[in-house]
């Protein structure tokens, strides 16, 4: 006769056993939701752009076409030519960052143009990231950059032009780790 001891033993190495067998079984079957991923659907997602333009995509704009955009797409959030509404302010605050309120924005706080493209594409228009096009966002960078002070008028920017924009506050970080090499010589 088993004692109470050995038949709850015994139970414990059939159900053990049970699950193994089920999780075989089902291990076999998928659950078949949706396609798998292409390569391009990858590229379109898993991306990103280095301050010194690497992996900026094909494209273009000017400030004329992206206060266009930015009207449409911007404005209800970031208020007229970027002064803030809901949304912080995209202009001003140069020289504000030593004051006890500094403002940071596109013209007194980013270091890198591209890093601002990225930042824009990757999370704008707040409803709907990702849903320009590229001549899109390169266009509404333009404004930005354009309202800041910091490009020419006229001024075309792509993947070429963008990383050679040169931004005001380019030498206001600090490398953390500056014995580590780096991929980038900024």
């Amino acid at each position: 006769m088993q004692t109470e001891e050995s038949l709850m033993y015994t139970r414990n190495w059939i159900l053990t056993i049970a699950i193994a067998l089920a999780t075989c079984v089902n291990a076999a079957e998928t659950p078949e939701l949706g396609i798998p991923a292409t390569e391009t659907d990858i590229a379109q997602v898993f991306w990103s752009v280095f301050p010194d333009g690497e992996n900026l995509p094909a494209g273009s704009g000017t400030a004329v076409e992206g206060k266009e955009l930015f009207n449409i797409h911007c404005i209800a959030c970031h208020g007229i030519e970027g002064a803030g509404l809901t949304a912080v302010p995209l202009v001003g605050g140069q020289g504000s960052l030593t004051d006890d309120t500094p403002l940071k924005t596109i013209g007194s706080y980013w270091p890198y143009a591209p890093t601002i493209f990225n930042y824009i594409r990757r999370s704008m228009p707040y409803i709907a990231p990702m849903s320009l096009t590229n001549d899109d966002y390169y266009a509404i960078t333009a404004y930005l950059l354009d309202i800041n002070g910091i490009l020419e008028p006229g001024t075309v920017i792509n993947a070429e032009t963008l990383p050679k924009v040169q931004m005001p506050n380019r030498d206001g970080f600090v490398n953390a780790y500056p014995k580590v090499p780096q991929k980038y010589d900024y």
